[in-house]
């Protein structure tokens, strides 16, 4: 019989980065959100901000800094064009990358979006002790994300191995 540990909620802060959307019909953000506190996870702040670099890493570096922010999730600015700029605003405040989240990101997406996974710069890395991943900005992305990726990574109870069991030791030297 497989024994499970105990619940261990993560605190997590999300980030939709959207020149077009509002709070009010973000429906990615709040895919994340009932997805997040669907799974016992504490979203402690959401916000929406423009496609602007600058701002981009202004609100993941608070966040890094923040004790109280164990992950942080960024939907939208992943793409091609010339607005979408989440990967440049993000990767030069990680200290490590996690190359195997994109990757599986893109695997995953494929089972839904076919080909069209290609155009998609999701990543994720860890800075300060927090896990950050930035996710393009479709709902049905997110889901893919999250169900196919995260919901097990943020799980203390996923075996063989799991993101959350590393967050004591991601700030150690």
């Amino acid at each position: 019989m497989k024994s499970e540990v105990q619940k261990r909620p993560v605190r997590l802060a999300i980030m939709t980065i959207s020149d077009s959307r509002t709070l009010e019909n973000d429906t990615s953000g709040d895919a994340l959100v009932k997805m997040a506190t669907g799974d016992g996870h504490e979203v402690v702040e959401r916000i929406l901000v423009p496609d602007d670099i600058y701002r981009i890493r202004y609100e993941v570096s608070r966040w890094i800094i923040d004790p109280g922010v164990e992950a942080v999730i960024t939907t939208g600015g992943t793409g091609l064009t010339g607005r979408d700029g989440t990967p440049e605003a993000v990767a030069p405040l990680l200290d490590r990358t996690i190359e195997g989240f994109g990757e599986l990101f893109r695997y995953v997406s494929y089972k839904t979006v076919r080909t069209s996974t290609i155009a998609s710069r999701a990543i994720g890395g860890v800075a300060n002790g927090t896990f950050i991943f930035c996710l393009p900005g479709s709902t049905g992305a997110c889901k893919d994300a999250w169900k196919g990726v995260l919901s097990d990574q943020l799980d203390i109870n996923h075996r063989p191995c799991n993101l959350v069991e590393l967050m004591p030791r991601l700030t150690e030297s």
